[in-house]
Protein backbone atom coordinates (compact mmCIF):
# COMPACT_ATOMS: atom_id res chain seq x y z
CA UNK A 1 0.00 0.00 0.00
CA UNK A 2 0.67 3.57 -0.55
CA UNK A 3 1.79 5.89 1.81
CA UNK A 4 -1.08 8.52 2.18
CA UNK A 5 -3.00 10.20 5.29
CA UNK A 6 -5.04 7.03 5.93
CA UNK A 7 -1.92 4.90 6.72
CA UNK A 8 -0.01 8.00 8.47
CA UNK A 9 -3.47 7.95 10.86
CA UNK A 10 -2.91 4.25 11.66
CA UNK A 11 1.19 5.13 12.37
CA UNK A 12 -0.55 7.84 14.61
CA UNK A 13 -2.56 5.38 16.41
CA UNK A 14 0.43 3.31 17.25
CA UNK A 15 2.60 6.00 18.92
CA UNK A 16 -0.76 7.95 20.48
CA UNK A 17 -3.94 6.64 20.65
CA UNK A 18 -5.95 9.46 21.66
CA UNK A 19 -3.94 11.04 18.40
CA UNK A 20 -7.32 12.69 17.14
CA UNK A 21 -7.46 15.33 19.66
CA UNK A 22 -3.36 15.79 20.62
CA UNK A 23 -1.02 18.26 19.66
CA UNK A 24 1.58 18.01 17.06
CA UNK A 25 4.61 19.70 15.73
CA UNK A 26 5.91 18.71 12.79
CA UNK A 27 10.07 19.20 12.32
CA UNK A 28 10.35 20.51 8.70
CA UNK A 29 13.58 21.39 7.47
CA UNK A 30 11.36 21.78 3.50
CA UNK A 31 12.79 18.52 1.99
CA UNK A 32 11.07 15.93 0.54
CA UNK A 33 10.65 13.34 3.75
CA UNK A 34 9.03 16.25 5.43
CA UNK A 35 7.14 17.72 3.25
CA UNK A 36 5.76 14.60 2.74
CA UNK A 37 4.57 14.36 6.45
CA UNK A 38 3.46 17.62 6.93
CA UNK A 39 1.32 17.78 3.84
CA UNK A 40 -0.43 14.21 4.99
CA UNK A 41 -0.82 16.01 8.62
CA UNK A 42 -2.48 18.75 6.98
CA UNK A 43 -4.91 16.68 5.39
CA UNK A 44 -5.66 14.72 8.48
CA UNK A 45 -6.79 17.98 10.07
CA UNK A 46 -9.01 19.13 7.16
CA UNK A 47 -11.09 15.74 8.87
CA UNK A 48 -10.09 15.86 12.63
CA UNK A 49 -11.30 19.53 14.33
CA UNK A 50 -9.72 18.58 17.75
CA UNK A 51 -6.20 17.95 15.58
CA UNK A 52 -3.58 20.81 16.93
CA UNK A 53 -0.83 21.18 14.18
CA UNK A 54 2.06 23.86 13.94
CA UNK A 55 5.32 23.56 12.41
CA UNK A 56 8.99 24.50 13.22
CA UNK A 57 11.40 24.89 10.92
CA UNK A 58 15.67 25.01 12.12
CA UNK A 59 17.92 26.98 10.71
CA UNK A 60 21.47 26.01 11.73
CA UNK A 61 23.60 29.03 10.29
CA UNK A 62 25.46 26.25 8.44
CA UNK A 63 24.42 26.56 4.52
CA UNK A 64 24.04 29.64 2.19
CA UNK A 65 21.18 28.75 1.15
CA UNK A 66 19.39 28.86 4.92
CA UNK A 67 17.18 31.85 4.31
CA UNK A 68 15.84 30.78 0.96
CA UNK A 69 14.99 27.55 2.61
CA UNK A 70 13.34 29.25 5.30
CA UNK A 71 11.57 31.38 3.23
CA UNK A 72 10.25 28.32 1.10
CA UNK A 73 9.04 26.52 4.40
CA UNK A 74 7.21 29.73 5.10
CA UNK A 75 5.83 29.58 1.79
CA UNK A 76 4.45 26.03 2.11
CA UNK A 77 2.83 26.61 5.66
CA UNK A 78 1.33 29.26 4.85
CA UNK A 79 -0.52 27.85 1.59
CA UNK A 80 -1.29 24.65 4.10
CA UNK A 81 -2.47 27.15 7.00
CA UNK A 82 -0.27 25.24 9.27
CA UNK A 83 1.49 27.76 12.02
CA UNK A 84 5.55 27.89 11.51
CA UNK A 85 8.16 28.93 13.94
CA UNK A 86 11.94 29.43 12.47
CA UNK A 87 14.73 28.73 14.96
CA UNK A 88 18.14 30.10 14.33
CA UNK A 89 20.87 28.53 15.78
CA UNK A 90 23.67 30.48 14.23
CA UNK A 91 26.11 27.37 14.90
CA UNK A 92 29.71 27.45 14.56
CA UNK A 93 31.86 23.98 14.91
CA UNK A 94 35.00 24.72 15.91
CA UNK A 95 37.94 22.73 13.66
CA UNK A 96 37.78 19.00 14.18
CA UNK A 97 34.69 18.54 16.02
CA UNK A 98 31.67 17.03 14.20
CA UNK A 99 29.40 18.90 12.40
CA UNK A 100 26.83 16.05 12.03
CA UNK A 101 26.86 15.95 15.51
CA UNK A 102 27.05 18.96 16.94
CA UNK A 103 24.10 20.21 14.61
CA UNK A 104 21.97 17.51 15.68
CA UNK A 105 22.59 18.08 19.45
CA UNK A 106 21.63 21.74 19.11
CA UNK A 107 18.99 21.12 16.49
CA UNK A 108 16.89 19.03 19.36
CA UNK A 109 17.89 21.01 22.33
CA UNK A 110 16.68 24.03 20.83
CA UNK A 111 12.98 21.48 19.50
CA UNK A 112 12.64 20.13 23.01
CA UNK A 113 12.59 23.63 24.78
CA UNK A 114 9.51 24.68 22.22
CA UNK A 115 7.82 21.93 22.84
CA UNK A 116 4.69 22.29 25.34
CA UNK A 117 3.51 19.52 27.89
CA UNK A 118 2.05 16.75 26.07
CA UNK A 119 2.95 18.20 22.43
CA UNK A 120 4.31 15.55 20.13
CA UNK A 121 7.25 16.77 17.90
CA UNK A 122 7.26 14.46 14.61
CA UNK A 123 10.26 13.90 12.55
CA UNK A 124 10.28 12.43 8.87
CA UNK A 125 13.08 9.51 10.09
CA UNK A 126 12.13 6.89 7.51
CA UNK A 127 12.75 2.88 6.70
CA UNK A 128 16.11 4.37 5.11
CA UNK A 129 16.95 6.51 7.56
CA UNK A 130 16.66 3.70 10.06
CA UNK A 131 18.82 1.42 8.16
CA UNK A 132 21.45 3.91 7.70
CA UNK A 133 21.55 4.50 11.74
CA UNK A 134 21.59 0.51 12.14
CA UNK A 135 24.84 0.17 9.26
CA UNK A 136 26.49 3.42 11.13
CA UNK A 137 25.95 1.86 15.02
CA UNK A 138 27.43 -1.14 13.69
CA UNK A 139 30.57 -0.09 12.37
CA UNK A 140 31.21 2.18 15.38
CA UNK A 141 30.93 -0.90 17.74
CA UNK A 142 27.53 0.01 19.38
CA UNK A 143 25.99 -2.17 21.85
CA UNK A 144 22.07 -3.78 21.67
CA UNK A 145 20.55 -0.49 22.70
CA UNK A 146 22.96 1.52 20.06
CA UNK A 147 21.94 -1.42 17.39
CA UNK A 148 17.96 -0.80 17.86
CA UNK A 149 18.62 2.73 16.18
CA UNK A 150 15.90 4.98 16.55
CA UNK A 151 12.84 4.61 18.49
CA UNK A 152 9.24 5.45 16.96
CA UNK A 153 8.32 7.51 20.39
CA UNK A 154 10.62 9.06 23.03
CA UNK A 155 10.64 11.56 25.82
CA UNK A 156 11.52 14.81 24.50
CA UNK A 157 11.44 18.12 26.98
CA UNK A 158 8.11 18.28 27.91
CA UNK A 159 6.79 16.45 25.36
CA UNK A 160 7.42 13.76 23.44
CA UNK A 161 9.02 12.96 20.30
CA UNK A 162 7.56 10.67 17.21
CA UNK A 163 8.54 8.61 14.36
CA UNK A 164 5.22 7.76 12.18
CA UNK A 165 7.72 7.33 9.48
CA UNK A 166 9.53 4.11 10.44
CA UNK A 167 7.11 2.37 8.53
CA UNK A 168 7.60 3.72 4.84
CA UNK A 169 10.44 3.77 2.55
CA UNK A 170 11.58 7.20 0.86
CA UNK A 171 10.34 5.82 -2.10
CA UNK A 172 7.29 5.53 -1.21
CA UNK A 173 7.44 9.35 0.26
CA UNK A 174 8.55 10.30 -2.77
CA UNK A 175 5.78 9.20 -4.97
CA UNK A 176 3.44 10.66 -2.33
CA UNK A 177 4.63 13.94 -3.20
CA UNK A 178 4.42 13.66 -6.88
CA UNK A 179 1.35 12.34 -6.75
CA UNK A 180 0.66 15.82 -4.44
CA UNK A 181 2.43 18.02 -6.97
CA UNK A 182 4.41 19.06 -3.82
CA UNK A 183 7.79 20.84 -4.12
CA UNK A 184 10.29 20.89 -1.79
CA UNK A 185 14.08 22.21 -1.62
CA UNK A 186 17.23 19.49 -1.72
CA UNK A 187 20.22 19.90 1.11
CA UNK A 188 23.46 18.56 -0.99
CA UNK A 189 24.82 18.23 2.45
CA UNK A 190 22.72 15.34 2.71
CA UNK A 191 24.35 13.24 0.31
CA UNK A 192 28.22 14.76 0.85
CA UNK A 193 30.20 12.59 1.00
CA UNK A 194 32.26 13.73 3.28
CA UNK A 195 29.70 13.23 5.89
CA UNK A 196 29.15 9.36 6.97
CA UNK A 197 25.07 8.92 5.62
CA UNK A 198 26.64 10.77 2.81
CA UNK A 199 29.22 8.21 2.03
CA UNK A 200 26.98 5.07 3.01
CA UNK A 201 24.05 6.61 0.69
CA UNK A 202 26.16 7.19 -2.43
CA UNK A 203 28.45 4.32 -1.98
CA UNK A 204 27.07 1.31 0.15
CA UNK A 205 23.17 1.54 -0.09
CA UNK A 206 22.39 1.46 -4.17
CA UNK A 207 24.30 -1.73 -3.91
CA UNK A 208 23.03 -3.17 -0.94
CA UNK A 209 19.49 -2.53 -2.75
CA UNK A 210 20.90 -3.99 -5.71
CA UNK A 211 21.53 -7.52 -3.81
CA UNK A 212 18.56 -7.39 -0.91
CA UNK A 213 16.03 -4.94 -2.39
CA UNK A 214 14.09 -5.63 0.85
CA UNK A 215 17.22 -4.92 2.73
CA UNK A 216 15.30 -1.52 4.85
CA UNK A 217 12.50 -3.25 5.47
CA UNK A 218 14.61 -6.35 7.28
CA UNK A 219 17.61 -4.08 8.75
CA UNK A 220 14.09 -2.09 10.49
CA UNK A 221 13.28 -5.80 11.52
CA UNK A 222 16.17 -6.31 13.12
CA UNK A 223 16.35 -2.63 14.74
CA UNK A 224 12.54 -3.77 16.12
CA UNK A 225 14.31 -6.74 17.68
CA UNK A 226 16.80 -5.37 19.30
CA UNK A 227 14.65 -2.51 20.64
CA UNK A 228 12.58 -5.38 22.44
CA UNK A 229 16.07 -6.93 24.03
CA UNK A 230 16.76 -3.39 24.81
CA UNK A 231 13.60 -2.88 26.64
CA UNK A 232 14.42 -6.52 28.34
CA UNK A 233 17.92 -5.91 29.61
CA UNK A 234 16.30 -1.94 31.05
CA UNK A 235 13.19 -4.02 33.11
CA UNK A 236 16.38 -6.84 34.22
CA UNK A 237 18.12 -3.64 35.83
CA UNK A 238 15.81 -2.09 37.43
CA UNK A 239 14.62 -5.29 38.88
CA UNK A 240 18.26 -5.80 40.04
CA UNK A 241 18.58 -2.03 40.96
CA UNK A 242 15.53 -2.66 43.63
CA UNK A 243 17.45 -1.68 47.36
CA UNK A 244 20.92 -0.71 45.36
CA UNK A 245 20.06 2.56 44.32
CA UNK A 246 19.50 5.53 47.10
CA UNK A 247 18.92 8.74 46.31
CA UNK A 248 20.70 8.56 43.41
CA UNK A 249 23.81 6.79 44.58
CA UNK A 250 25.01 2.74 43.95
CA UNK A 251 25.21 0.50 46.22
CA UNK A 252 29.03 -1.65 45.60
CA UNK A 253 28.30 -3.95 48.21
CA UNK A 254 24.92 -4.64 46.31
CA UNK A 255 26.67 -4.76 42.92
CA UNK A 256 29.40 -7.39 43.81
CA UNK A 257 26.62 -10.32 44.09
CA UNK A 258 25.75 -9.21 40.09
CA UNK A 259 27.18 -11.55 37.80
CA UNK A 260 29.56 -9.16 35.80
CA UNK A 261 27.32 -9.06 33.01
CA UNK A 262 24.35 -7.90 35.05
CA UNK A 263 26.63 -5.41 36.51
CA UNK A 264 27.25 -3.77 33.30
CA UNK A 265 24.08 -3.79 32.33
CA UNK A 266 22.77 -1.97 35.50
CA UNK A 267 25.86 0.33 35.66
CA UNK A 268 24.61 1.11 31.88
CA UNK A 269 21.02 1.70 33.29
CA UNK A 270 22.08 3.74 36.52
CA UNK A 271 24.39 6.31 34.52
CA UNK A 272 21.65 6.92 31.98
CA UNK A 273 19.03 7.32 34.57
CA UNK A 274 21.49 10.04 35.52
CA UNK A 275 21.56 12.33 32.50
CA UNK A 276 24.50 10.82 31.05
CA UNK A 277 25.78 9.43 28.11
CA UNK A 278 27.40 6.18 28.59
CA UNK A 279 31.25 5.11 28.74
CA UNK A 280 32.63 3.40 26.26
CA UNK A 281 33.45 -0.61 27.27
CA UNK A 282 36.57 -0.29 27.69
CA UNK A 283 35.30 2.47 30.76
CA UNK A 284 33.25 -0.15 32.28
CA UNK A 285 35.90 -2.16 32.60
CA UNK A 286 38.10 0.50 34.85
CA UNK A 287 34.48 1.10 36.56
CA UNK A 288 34.63 -2.38 37.68
CA UNK A 289 38.49 -3.64 37.81
CA UNK A 290 39.83 -0.23 39.22
CA UNK A 291 36.84 1.71 40.75
CA UNK A 292 34.76 -0.98 42.37
CA UNK A 293 37.73 -3.69 43.29
CA UNK A 294 39.89 -0.24 44.68
CA UNK A 295 40.22 -0.35 48.34
CA UNK A 296 38.08 0.89 50.85
CA UNK A 297 40.23 4.07 52.15
CA UNK A 298 41.18 4.62 48.27
CA UNK A 299 39.27 7.65 46.49
CA UNK A 300 39.35 6.30 42.69
CA UNK A 301 37.65 8.15 39.56
CA UNK A 302 36.97 6.79 36.14
CA UNK A 303 36.21 9.38 33.20
CA UNK A 304 34.51 9.66 30.08
CA UNK A 305 33.75 12.84 28.12
CA UNK A 306 30.07 13.18 28.85
CA UNK A 307 30.30 12.58 32.89
CA UNK A 308 32.58 10.93 35.77
CA UNK A 309 31.93 7.88 38.44
CA UNK A 310 33.39 8.49 42.07
CA UNK A 311 33.04 6.42 45.55
CA UNK A 312 32.52 7.16 48.44
CA UNK A 313 32.09 4.82 51.69
CA UNK A 314 31.00 1.78 49.75
CA UNK A 315 28.58 4.15 46.88
CA UNK A 316 29.53 5.10 43.81
CA UNK A 317 27.82 8.41 42.48
CA UNK A 318 27.67 9.41 38.64
CA UNK A 319 28.07 13.04 37.91
CA UNK A 320 28.71 15.60 35.32
CA UNK A 321 32.62 16.44 34.66
CA UNK A 322 33.68 18.83 37.81
CA UNK A 323 34.86 21.92 36.66
CA UNK A 324 37.78 23.39 39.53
CA UNK A 325 36.45 25.89 42.11
CA UNK A 326 36.50 29.63 41.09
CA UNK A 327 39.70 31.08 41.82
CA UNK A 328 39.35 34.81 44.18
CA UNK A 329 36.98 36.24 46.18
CA UNK A 330 33.47 36.88 44.65
CA UNK A 331 31.88 39.48 46.29
CA UNK A 332 28.46 39.33 48.08
CA UNK A 333 25.61 41.68 47.07
CA UNK A 334 22.98 41.06 49.68
CA UNK A 335 20.32 43.25 47.94
CA UNK A 336 20.44 41.23 44.50
CA UNK A 337 17.24 38.84 44.69
CA UNK A 338 19.02 35.92 43.33
CA UNK A 339 22.22 36.25 45.11
CA UNK A 340 25.86 34.85 43.86
CA UNK A 341 26.04 32.87 41.11
CA UNK A 342 28.78 30.26 42.07
CA UNK A 343 29.97 29.29 38.64
CA UNK A 344 31.59 25.93 38.08
CA UNK A 345 28.34 23.90 38.48
CA UNK A 346 27.98 24.81 41.85
CA UNK A 347 24.30 26.68 41.92
CA UNK A 348 23.80 30.04 43.72
CA UNK A 349 24.23 31.36 47.33
CA UNK A 350 21.13 33.60 48.61
CA UNK A 351 20.49 35.14 51.67
CA UNK A 352 17.04 34.73 53.27
CA UNK A 353 15.56 37.19 56.08
CA UNK A 354 15.46 34.96 59.65
CA UNK A 355 14.55 35.14 63.10
CA UNK A 356 15.98 31.67 63.97
CA UNK A 357 19.54 33.42 63.98
CA UNK A 358 21.96 34.08 61.39
CA UNK A 359 24.19 36.59 59.99
CA UNK A 360 24.13 40.27 61.30
CA UNK A 361 22.46 42.05 58.33
CA UNK A 362 24.77 44.75 59.08
CA UNK A 363 27.52 42.17 58.17
CA UNK A 364 26.35 41.23 55.19
CA UNK A 365 27.29 44.30 53.46
CA UNK A 366 31.04 43.13 53.59
CA UNK A 367 30.54 39.31 52.91
CA UNK A 368 32.86 37.89 50.33
CA UNK A 369 32.76 34.13 49.09
CA UNK A 370 35.73 31.80 48.86
CA UNK A 371 36.74 28.76 48.99
CA UNK A 372 38.76 26.14 51.23
CA UNK A 373 42.86 27.09 51.61
CA UNK A 374 42.78 24.59 54.30
CA UNK A 375 42.86 24.83 58.27
CA UNK A 376 39.44 26.82 58.56
CA UNK A 377 37.47 26.09 61.31
CA UNK A 378 34.06 27.34 63.49
CA UNK A 379 31.67 26.65 66.30
CA UNK A 380 28.53 24.80 64.99
CA UNK A 381 27.24 25.06 67.99
CA UNK A 382 27.05 27.67 71.08
CA UNK A 383 28.61 26.09 74.00
CA UNK A 384 30.38 23.42 72.05
CA UNK A 385 33.69 23.31 70.66
CA UNK A 386 35.38 24.40 67.65
CA UNK A 387 36.02 21.92 64.83
CA UNK A 388 38.33 21.98 62.04
CA UNK A 389 35.69 22.41 58.78
CA UNK A 390 37.50 19.01 57.89
CA UNK A 391 36.70 17.12 60.43
CA UNK A 392 33.12 18.60 59.94
CA UNK A 393 32.83 17.48 56.68
CA UNK A 394 33.85 14.00 57.45
CA UNK A 395 31.14 13.45 60.22
CA UNK A 396 28.54 14.62 58.65
CA UNK A 397 29.70 12.43 55.35
CA UNK A 398 30.48 15.44 52.76
CA UNK A 399 31.82 13.40 50.17
CA UNK A 400 35.66 14.20 49.17
CA UNK A 401 35.44 15.90 45.94
CA UNK A 402 32.87 18.62 47.36
CA UNK A 403 35.06 19.87 50.70
CA UNK A 404 37.04 21.71 47.84
CA UNK A 405 34.21 23.40 46.63
CA UNK A 406 31.75 24.37 49.49
CA UNK A 407 31.44 28.01 49.26
CA UNK A 408 32.84 29.82 52.22
CA UNK A 409 31.00 33.43 53.11
CA UNK A 410 33.38 35.34 54.87
CA UNK A 411 34.08 38.91 56.53
CA UNK A 412 37.83 39.57 55.96
CA UNK A 413 39.51 36.49 57.47
CA UNK A 414 36.69 35.65 59.74
CA UNK A 415 34.58 32.32 58.45
CA UNK A 416 30.89 33.50 58.99
CA UNK A 417 29.03 30.31 57.34
CA UNK A 418 29.85 27.21 54.89
CA UNK A 419 27.13 27.44 52.22
CA UNK A 420 23.69 26.79 54.15
CA UNK A 421 25.44 23.79 56.19
CA UNK A 422 26.94 25.57 58.86
CA UNK A 423 26.91 29.13 60.83
CA UNK A 424 29.56 29.82 63.34
CA UNK A 425 28.09 30.64 66.56
CA UNK A 426 30.30 32.89 67.64
CA UNK A 427 29.93 35.10 64.74
CA UNK A 428 26.07 34.49 64.72
CA UNK A 429 23.44 36.88 65.82
CA UNK A 430 20.94 35.46 68.29
CA UNK A 431 17.40 34.27 67.23
CA UNK A 432 14.27 36.51 68.25
CA UNK A 433 17.06 39.09 66.36
CA UNK A 434 16.54 40.08 62.48
CA UNK A 435 19.40 37.84 60.49
CA UNK A 436 20.06 36.19 57.28
CA UNK A 437 20.79 32.98 56.49
CA UNK A 438 22.23 31.39 53.36
CA UNK A 439 20.26 29.48 50.88
CA UNK A 440 22.04 27.45 48.59
CA UNK A 441 20.65 26.52 45.83
CA UNK A 442 21.28 24.62 42.80
CA UNK A 443 24.47 23.05 45.23
CA UNK A 444 25.44 19.62 43.53
CA UNK A 445 24.68 16.66 45.74
CA UNK A 446 26.99 16.49 48.91
CA UNK A 447 26.34 13.54 51.08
Amino acid sequence: MAFSPLRLAAALSALEPGWQSAGFCVAFSGGLDSSALLHAMSGLCDSNAGLGLRAVHVDHGLQTAAAAWAEACAAFCQAHNCPLTILRLGLDPAPGASVEAEARDARYAALAGILKAGEWLLTAHHRDDQMETVLIQLLRGAGVSGLAAMPARARLGAGWHGRPLLGFDRAELAAYAEQQGLSWVADPSNSATRYDRGWLRAKVLPQLRARWPQAAATVARSASHLAQATRLLAALAESDAAGLIDDGRLSIAGLRLLPRERQVNLLRFWIRAQGLGAPSAARFESILDDLIEARADAEPVVRWEAGELRRYRERLYAMHPLEQPPAGDLRFDPQAPHGVELGSGLGRIALASSDQGGIDPDRARELVIRFRAGGESLRPHPGRPRKRLKKLCQEAGIVPWMRERLPLLCVGTRLLAVGDLWIDADQAVAPGTPALRPVWSGRPQLR
